[in-house]
């Protein structure tokens, strides 16, 4: 194994590197303070002022690879991105997990870059036009639907949300919940994950449609605060449809495709979420180690008390034990496709939130009264990391797929069989 990186890879890494600390990181208090003032859900100038600066200096739509679009659907060049591999995209994900709205910089946050990814592979060259192209220029955002309350949604299986045809357009009916990205005055439309056939095979039923955010009958109930938090003006909202009307030509690959189309979204998107997770713990450590130098107490550093040094090298440790588990899963996703490392992706979507939760409960211990404040971030940081245990798909559901994956290696379903034959007796 050859651990070094490439030429490109570190140049792609520091070119975000240096865009963050340059650029970035120096206008957090503009950031807070634009985010303070006025209306919650509006768009801020920070944001738009830094993703022309990212624009014009060609740091932008990273996540997008060239060829990524399937034989069926027109895969045109226009719509390519610079072409990084999952590799080299995880190590700027990284970078840009230390501060936390670095993504939209670069027009790579989430959910425009799972949906940029859909529409780029599943859709059409309308559709492509229509929404894909906005999207890829910054001037809009898109939301996902596909969670509901009435549901365990752990199974999308489950899902209740009606896609039914009448003549020339789909009438969607259901409420979604969760729906992130749907409070920004700039998202136009969302990706709608409902059943169009509630008789055919259990992973036929589901299809995805497009759905513009304005269109009649599509209503935000509430936002829903993480701890406390509303994330405006991103936002997660509970929408309810109510006899939706779209046209028929907004149905993404065809009816019953709906699972074949969330495989090749969220593979992907999850690599993602766990690098920036990587970055989010280092940014942590750093914050615990830099107060632990700076406090005194009992007479000493804080550094200086063995309980903290050793919270310090197991932080370190397991950054670095996740860190090449994550692109372990994304060199095996470029080398071999999504489907073979679906063990390494369901480890590490695993295993990085619960290591950066440590590392920031840690620090959070560190900073004594502060650290629950919001004066050093970490208590954001939690919130934002803790619902990444439930994000893409709950811990014991991929803890599940990496169990089967196991048995699977021992003779699995025939051995469990067996052993339910043999207690039967």
């Amino acid at each position: 194994m050859d651990f070094d990186l490439t030429e490109r890879q570190t140049y792609w890494r520091d070119r975000v590197r240096d865009f963050i600390e340059t650029h970035v990181r120096p206008r957090n208090p503009d950031y807070y303070a634009q985010q303070s003032e006025g209306d919650r859900w509006k768009v801020l100038p920070v944001i738009e002022e830094e993703k022309k600066r990212a624009k014009a200096a060609g740091i932008w739509n990273l996540f997008m690879p060239p060829g990524s679009g399937r034989p069926h659907v027109d895969d045109s060049f226009e719509f390519e991105g610079p072409g990084l591999t999952n590799l080299e995209y995880a190590l700027c994900a990284e970078e840009m997990g230390r501060v936390g709205w670095a993504s939209e910089v670069f027009n790579c946050s989430a959910p425009d870059t799972g949906n940029m990814e859909v529409f780029h592979r599943y859709g059409t060259r309308e559709q492509k036009e229509q929404w894909l192209r906005p999207l890829m220029n910054g001037e809009i955002r898109s939301a996902f639907l596909m969670t509901e309350p009435a549901v365990a949604s752990s199974d999308a299986t489950n899902i209740e949300t009606r896609i039914e045809r009448d003549g020339d357009h789909y009438v969607l009916n259901g409420r979604k919940w969760w729906s992130s990205g749907a409070g920004d005055p700039r998202c136009k439309v969302a990706i709608v994950m409902g059943k169009s056939d509630f008789e055919a095979q259990r992973h036929a039923q589901q299809s995805m449609i497009l759905m513009p955010l304005d269109a009649p009958g599509v209503t935000i109930l509430r936002h829903l605060n993480v701890f406390g938090y509303d994330d405006a003006p991103h936002g997660h909202m509970e929408i309810e449809l109510k006899d939706v009307r779209v046209p028929v030509e907004n149905m993404l690959l065809g009816e019953g495709r709906g699972f074949e189309i969330a495989q090749g979204r969220l593979g992907p998107g999850r690599i993602h979420h766990c690098m920036r997770t990587i970055g989010v713990a280092e940014e942590a450590l750093e914050k615990m180690c830099k107060r632990l130098l700076s406090r005194v107490a009992f007479g000493k550093a804080i550094a200086e008390h063995s309980v903290w040094e050793q919270r310090v090298a197991e932080a370190r440790i397991d950054i670095e034990l996740n860190r090449l588990l994550c692109l372990k899963a994304a060199d095996m996703m470029d080398k071999a496709g999504n489907k073979a490392a679906q063990g390494e992706i369901a480890m590490i979507k695993v295993s990085a939130p619960r290591m950066a939760l440590r590392i920031i409960d840690d620090a959070i211990q560190a900073f004594g009264g502060a650290g629950v404040s919001d004066d050093p971030g970490l208590a954001k940081m939690y919130a934002g990391i803790r619902t990444l245990r439930l994000a893409d798909g709950p811990d014991e559901v991929h803890n599940r797929a990496i169990a089967r994956l196991e048995f699977g290696k021992y003779g699995g379903r025939e051995a469990i069989a067996a052993a339910k034959a043999t207690a039967a007796r």
